[in-house]
Parts: C-alpha cells; sequence; structure tokens
C-alpha cells in the first residue's frame, strides 16, 4: 500500500489561510482549536515566506513513542491516528510532536483539559467509516471516500501537496528542476552552503 503524505511548497504558499478554514469546516474541528496552521517566517522582510503546517504523519511518529495509553496508532498506508476514547489528555504527544500537531480542545472548564484533537488526513478515526460517532469525533471520511484531505483541494495556489508519496515527491522535483535548481534543490549544500 501506498504512503499518503503532505507537503507544502514555500514558494507557492501565499498564507490566505484556504487550507485552515476548510479543515475546520469540513471537519466541524471544536473552537479555538486547530489541525492545520499557516506559519509565517521573515514576515515584511527579504526573506518571507509561508507553509501550512499541520500533522505531518511521520514515519517513525514521536507522539505515539510517548503516549502512555497508546492512543495514537499508525495505519498501513502511514497515516498516524489518534482514538480519543483512549486519550487522557496527559499532553506528552504536544510536548514530543516537533509540528505542535496535537493540541487540546478550548472552552471548557478551568482545569479540564480533555482528549487531544489532531489532523486526521480526512481520514477519520478508529470508529467504523461514515458512523455517526467516527463524524462527530473525527470530522470526515474522504480518504475512505476516494478524496483528498480538504484542505489540499482549497489551496487555491497547489502549494499543499497531499497524497501518495512517490507522486507528492515527482511533483515537487518538477516545480524544483522548473526553478532552476536542478539536482540541488534541497539537501546539505543548499540549506548550508557548503558540500559534504
Amino acid at each position: 500500500m501506498a504512503r499518503l503524505k503532505f507537503l507544502c511548497d514555500a514558494n507557492r504558499c501565499i498564507a490566505c489561510d484556504g487550507c485552515t478554514v476548510m479543515c475546520k469546516n469540513t471537519n466541524d474541528v471544536p473552537r479555538g482549536t486547530f489541525r492545520r496552521r499557516v506559519v509565517t517566517i521573515n514576515e515584511g522582510r527579504d526573506g518571507e515566506a509561508s507553509i501550512s503546517v499541520a500533522c505531518m504523519h511521520c514515519s517513525n511518529p514521536p507522539c505515539a513513542a510517548v503516549c502512555p495509553v497508546e492512543a495514537f496508532y499508525q495505519r498501513d498506508d502511514g497515516l498516524v491516528l489518534h482514538s480519543k476514547d483512549k486519550c487522557i489528555g496527559c499532553g506528552y504527544c504536544l510536548f514530543a510532536c516537533p509540528f505542535g500537531a496535537p493540541g487540546f480542545p478550548t472552552g471548557t472548564p478551568f482545569g479540564v483539559k480533555g482528549a487531544m484533537d489532531k489532523c486526521t488526513y480526512c481520514a477519520g478515526g478508529p470508529e467504523e467509516d461514515f458512523s455517526e460517532a467516527e463524524r462527530r469525533k473525527y470530522g470526515a471520511n474522504r480518504i475512505a471516500e476516494g478524496k483528498l484531505p480538504a484542505c489540499a483541494t482549497a489551496c487555491a495556489t497547489k502549494a499543499l501537496l497531499a497524497g501518495e508519496a512517490d507522486e507528492i515527491a515527482r511533483i515537487y522535483r518538477r516545480r524544483a528542476m522548473e526553478r532552476g535548481s536542478e539536482a540541488n534543490a534541497w539537501g546539505w549544500k543548499r540549506a548550508y552552503g557548503k558540500g559534504l
């Protein structure tokens, strides 16, 4: 089975937040919680860039490694999902995740955190596909419908890509070549200005 991945092209992202809005609307994300957010660095200066950030569905997810109740699990297609019924709201995953993907819903009484919420890649949760329980807890199950995640379909500039990892890599390589970066589109030399 192919791995599913996200990739955000910082050269195309215009920080419109269309992906964030589409995610919240499609999945009925709790108020004050964001499964996806747009981050801008060097705002208003040379080198300004924006990217859309969410759970990156890591190959070896640190959130799952630190969860004391094994609420996180990884599907055969690489998606990292979370059981809200198992979650005890300890917050370890929040601190372990390099992308800050898990989050607590707001609007609960003081001292009550509740279960974590995170990006599901629009693949629902552990409940039966298309069940009311799945929809209420996790939102849409667009993957089971054969669709892409809502955030990626809303991206007007096609900066946010979602799909099979090999296809996403092929698209990004083609874009990098078109920009004139050739084989040095990424890697040690580009990042640090040094050879190996």
